[in-house]
C-alpha cells in the first residue's frame, strides 16, 4: 500500500441490524472508530466481514460504503476472488475496484484447490493478471475454505510484475515472513501486513510494512500504539507488556469471533448488535464472563500507557 508508514489495517467487521441486515449506519461508525484510533488503511469484505455470508451485491454495497466514509482519508482495500474460473473471479475483481479502493484482494484458497500444485496456482494467478490489466492486487492466505500459503519465492514472482502491491500474512511463521521480506525487499510499492499476534513486534522490527489482526476489531488504538512505538527505546518495557498481553488473550479473543469482538465494542460504546451470519458458536455466559475480564484487563494495560481513546 502507498502509505508507507508502519501501520495497522483492520480487518473490517460488518454490523448487521437484529433482522439481519447490514447496519450501514453502525458501519460508517465503526469506520470512524478506526479512523480515529489511526489506521493507516482498511481491509474491507475480509473474513472478519463474513465475506462469505454476504451476496456479491452486498459486498459491493459494504465496500462502497466503507469508501465513500472513508472519504480518502486513507487507502481501503477489499477481497475480489470468491472461486468459480478464472474469468469469473476477474470480472468480479473489476467490480470490486470499480468501488474506489486502492487493491483488490485475492485470496490464496479460491485460486487452486488444496490438493493442486503450486504450478497450477502460479499459473492461475498469472491468468487472473492477464485478464485484470492495471487493477493493483494483494493477496490475503485466508484459512477459509483451507489455508495456502505462499512461499517467498512465489510472492516474489508475483510482486515483481509491479501489480502486488499488498499481502496479508498468516503462515504464523517468524522465518517465513523474513524470507518473504527479503524477497520483496526491492520493490517499495509492496507491504507485507502480518496477521499474528504473537510475533507482532518481531515481524515490525523484521521490515513488515505493519498488522492485520483480529485485535484491532477489540483495541484498534491498542495496535497502533504498537506499530507506532514497537522500537522506541524509552518505551521497550511497556512494548514488552503489552506483546505479552495480546500473547495472553489470544485464545479469548478468537473464541467464537467475531460475536464476541462486537460484544467487547459494544461493552465500550459503540451502538453494534451481536448479530453475526456466520455461525462461530454458542456465545454462552462464560464466554461472555471471559470477555467482560478482558475489558478489565485492557482497562488496566489502558491506564498504565496512558493510552487515552474514547468511543
Amino acid at each position: 500500500m502507498e502509505n508507507k508508514k508502519k501501520g495497522f489495517i483492520p480487518v473490517m467487521l460488518t454490523p448487521f441490524k437484529n433482522n439481519g441486515e447490514i447496519d450501514y449506519d453502525v458501519l460508517t461508525e465503526l469506520t470512524e472508530v478506526y479512523l480515529e484510533a489511526g489506521a493507516a488503511g482498511l481491509f474491507a469484505n475480509c473474513l472478519s466481514s463474513e465475506m462469505f455470508e454476504l451476496s456479491d451485491k452486498e459486498r459491493l454495497e459494504a465496500i462502497k460504503h466503507v469508501v465513500k466514509a472513508v472519504n480518502g482519508k486513507v487507502p481501503v482495500v477489499a477481497t475480489g476472488t470468491f472461486g468459480g474460473t478464472i474469468s469469473k473471479q476477474a470480472d468480479f475483481v473489476k467490480q470490486v475496484h470499480d468501488t474506489g479502493i486502492q487493491a483488490v484482494i485475492m485470496i490464496s484458497s479460491l485460486l487452486a484447490e488444496e490438493q493442486e500444485s503450486d504450478d497450477i496456482f502460479n499459473e492461475r494467478v498469472f491468468e487472473l493478471l492477464d485478464l485484470t490489466p492495471g487493477i493493483p492486487l494483494g493477496f490475503y492466505e485466508c484459512p477459509v475454505p483451507y489455508k495456502r500459503v505462499l512461499s517467498a519465492a512465489q510472492l516474489q514472482s508475483f510482486v515483481e510484475t509491479g501489480r502486488v502491491i499488498y499481502h496479508k500474512d498468516t503462515c504464523l511463521d517468524l522465518n517465513q515472513i523474513k524470507e518473504k521480506l527479503k524477497a520483496t525487499e526491492k520493490y517499495p510499492e509492496f507491504g507485507l501486513y502480518d496477521a499474528y499476534m504473537v510475533h507482532a513486534v518481531d515481524s515490525l522490527r523484521a521490515g513488515s510494512a505493519g498488522l492485520s489482526c483480529i485485535q484491532g476489531n477489540y483495541f484498534p488504538e491498542l495496535i497502533v500504539w504498537l506499530c507506532d512505538n514497537y522500537n522506541d527505546p524509552s518505551l521497550q518495557q511497556e512494548v514488552i507488556k503489552v506483546q505479552q498481553f495480546l500473547i495472553d488473550n489470544m485464545d479469548v479473543m478468537h473464541n467464537v469471533y467475531p460475536v464476541v469482538s462486537k460484544y467487547f465494542l459494544q461493552k465500550r460504546g459503540l451502538n453494534i448488535s451481536t448479530f453475526t451470519r456466520r455461525k462461530v458458536g454458542e456465545f454462552t455466559q462464560s464466554v461472555t464472563k471471559e470477555i467482560e475480564a478482558l475489558l478489565q484487563k485492557y482497562n488496566h494495560l489502558q491506564q498504565e500507557l496512558d493510552l487515552k481513546y474514547e468511543f
